[in-house]
């Protein structure tokens, strides 16, 4: 008798569990549901006083939503403009995104939202500070941010030291270039702290940060790479040799250099050789080095 008790009251506690889990998901897709409103009414305002506003308001819905109960599992997958991405080991997750300006130039938002474990919310603000940062090789936090928005997270460990995490982001400029990002993410505490100087190689000596610009109408791979085992990016140069510190004039030679995690810090390999997986459309592509055009067969 105590047994089927004892069975009856576990079958009811897990249904309780399950409709509590049920209702809080219910709840968030309410939320979601806001948030693709509000995000497409900032897309559809023209001036940018009222793009902030919207956004704004979008803000304020979020760090509700996230505060709903268990809101770490629920992935906001169908908000198309908000790069949400959870670090490999599951400590946390990174929601950024951007507010395009009337002049061409952006404004970022985010938050680092901790695995808890359905614990209380554990949220930290991404308040971005680039136009006030002096110097963007400083060591900053999460009030003094950096922005971009965040792509990929790399763990990195070694020995008995704290784990930090490599970021890879896109970070529109201005109407002339474009940059990506490869920051350095740490915890120490309730401290969030955003570059180190983990990065070896040729001119990188006390660069706690590396920043890539290139011309607007260009693009730049910025990625990890399995098969070659590190973060790989493209090479970039002047489109005129005569032509240097102008980013608006740079974009891809065509060759490719990366990061390998060796001890715990980031090595330079330079004129790296990647051999991509045999793909369809490879043979439309034309070798710029034998000018020769793609054979198109449709």
């Amino acid at each position: 008798m105590k047994f089927l008790r004892f069975h009856i009251l576990l079958c009811f506690c897990l249904l309780s569990l399950g409709l509590k889990a049920q209702q809080g998901n219910n709840k968030l897709i309410v939320f979601q549901d806001s948030l693709i409103k509000l995000s497409g009414n900032v897309l559809a305002t023209q001036s940018d006083a009222e793009k902030l506003d919207i956004n704004g308001k979008f803000v304020k819905t979020l760090v509700e939503a996230l505060k709903t109960p268990n809101s770490f599992a629920f992935p906001f997958d169908s908000l198309k403009n908000i790069s949400v991405i959870k670090s490999p080991d599951q400590a946390f997750r990174i929601l950024s995104w951007y507010v395009q300006l009337e002049n061409g130039t952006y404004r970022y938002y985010g938050a680092i939202q901790m695995n808890t474990k359905g614990g209380p919310l554990k949220l930290y603000p991404l308040i971005d500070q680039t136009e006030n940062l002096s110097d963007p090789n400083i060591i900053t936090n999460n009030q003094k941010w950096l922005g971009a928005r965040y792509y990929e997270i790399v763990p990195v460990t070694s020995g008995n030291r704290l784990p930090y995490y490599i970021l890879l982001g896109w970070k529109g400029n201005t109407t002339l270039t474009t940059k990506k990002i490869i920051d350095v993410l740490s915890f120490d505490k309730d401290n969030v702290t955003f570059g180190a100087p983990v990065f070896d190689g040729k001119e990188l000596k006390g660069k706690n940060r590396v920043i890539f610009e290139y011309a607007k109408s260009n693009a730049m791979t910025l990625k990890t790479d399995t098969k070659a085992g590190m973060i790989v990016f493209d090479h970039l140069e002047s489109f005129d040799p005569e032509i240097k510190g102008k980013f608006e004039f740079y974009g891809s030679d065509g060759t490719f250099d990366g990061f390998k995690i060796i001890g715990g810090r980031l090595k330079l390999q330079e004129d790296l050789t990647l051999n991509n997986d045999p793909n369809a459309s490879d043979e439309l592509y034309a070798d710029p080095k034998k000018n020769v055009k793609p054979i198109r067969k449709f």
